[in-house]
């Protein structure tokens, strides 16, 4: 007697990949993302490989984990993938402080983000 599985949270055609602490703000998190949404996998892999921000490294790690989900678990095609969705959003922020002149602090945060990465497999006709 064990819990039902939990239904997919993606089509038949898609996998998904997720990262919950990427070091840095969402919102420069969400300007590497823009650069690979509606792209196919490979191409994506190629500007993000070429990219120099330093953010791109990390979506990279997890555009790689996706489509390794959709050749590995899924059975998909890796040549017919595209990125249907890059979706960024904010995670914690710890607060620092550091010291200043006069006996003053000054608070420092430091955001972390989550990236949410769904491929999909798409026909000759769709793409």
């Amino acid at each position: 007697m064990s819990k039902p599985a939990s239904p997919r949270r993606v089509a038949d055609n898609e996998a998904l990949a997720t990262a919950t602490n990427i070091r840095g703000s969402a919102q420069k998190l969400n300007l590497v993302a823009a650069l690979i949404r509606n792209r196919k996998a490979g191409d994506a892999l190629n500007i993000l490989q070429f990219s120099p921000k330093a953010m791109a490294t990390d979506v990279r790690k997890v555009l790689a984990s996706a489509i390794a989900n959709a050749e590995n678990n899924h059975n998909l095609d890796v040549d017919a993938l595209i990125v249907t969705e890059a979706s960024v959003g904010k995670g914690l922020s710890m607060k620092r402080f550091a010291t200043r002149a006069r006996g003053r602090s000054s608070r420092i945060v430091k955001p972390f983000s989550k990236l949410r990465v769904v491929v999909r497999e798409v026909q000759d006709q769709e793409a």
